[in-house]
């Protein structure tokens, strides 16, 4: 293989990676914005929900309503997905600070983190299943509407 060749080779992966990381750095700094207006919001009007959850829900209106195509932001929430352990280190660090409450207050804690973590799953099953009795209930009208268009 000739020299220019793999100097021609290693600028084009240089590109495409320069390229990758711009994509996740642009994408990941919109989910961040959104968050950013989202906690403006809140606080603003003293909203008693987490900006977090605020922008979680208008960046999910915006992805079905198609304001946002999911390949916008896909990059950048894989990247923040892949390291979010990274994003619990602060609280672990604080929980050790904490000992002597996990002494005293430990199984009533680890009660209510069992029982939430429960509770949790169980709406989310709740969920799943009434979306997926809703698809197939349209998914058979429309068969329906079809079946009818062609007769």
């Amino acid at each position: 293989m000739s020299a220019a060749l793999t100097t021609k080779m290693q600028t084009a992966n240089a590109r495409a990676a320069l390229g990758r990381f711009l994509r996740v750095a642009l994408q990941s700094a919109a989910l961040a914005g959104i968050w950013v207006a989202a906690d403006f919001v809140a606080r603003k009007l003293a909203l008693p929900v987490p900006g977090g959850v605020i922008g979680l829900v208008v960046l999910l209106a915006l992805l079905f309503c198609g304001g946002v195509a999911p390949r916008w932001v896909k990059a950048g929430a894989d990247w923040l997905l892949s390291d979010m352990l990274l994003f619990f280190i602060p609280a672990a660090v604080a929980a050790v600070q904490y000992g002597g409450l996990f002494m005293e207050d430990g199984w009533r804690l680890a009660l209510v983190v069992v029982a939430g973590t429960l509770m949790v799953m169980v709406a989310v099953a709740f969920a799943v299943d009434q979306a997926a009795r809703l698809e197939r209930r349209l998914a058979l009208r429309r068969a329906l509407v079809a079946r009818h268009a062609r007769a």
